[in-house]
């Protein structure tokens, strides 16, 4: 068992404050009536097991959680390949570089492509 607690009865969802698509998802959930439990990475710090273990359930490596697009990732890092331990490291010091919003109920976990895939969740 990891360090994320999950419940059937509500939806945890991990995001960025200041991404649009996050908050256009918590949005639509909340007029959808879903119960969101609100997680901003960048009040509350992931430890590197919880990226980890985000990266596991999404069935990723670590380096794939991370938005090498972002502009925060761009202006601090080269594309490059860095061990698992560097890539949970960047993502513990620039949360804003991992992709999200990530919405985890019961054993289900997804990445939100688009607010409206809260719902298959």
């Amino acid at each position: 068992m990891g360090e994320i607690a999950t419940s059937e009865r509500q939806i945890t969802l991990y995001y960025s404050s200041k991404s649009t698509r996050a908050k256009q998802t918590l949005a639509y959930a909340k007029a959808e009536g879903l119960p969101i439990f609100e997680i901003d990475i960048l009040n509350v710090p992931l430890t590197g097991t919880q990226i980890a273990e985000l990266a596991d359930r999404l069935g990723m490596e670590v380096k794939d959680l991370v938005n090498q697009e972002h502009p925060s990732y761009k202006a601090h890092f080269d594309p490059h390949e860095f061990s698992t331990d560097d890539w949970i490291k960047m993502i513990r010091h620039n949360p804003e570089i991992m992709k999200q919003p990530i919405a985890i109920r019961g054993k289900r976990t997804i990445l939100v492509e688009t607010p409206t895939d809260i719902v298959k969740i």
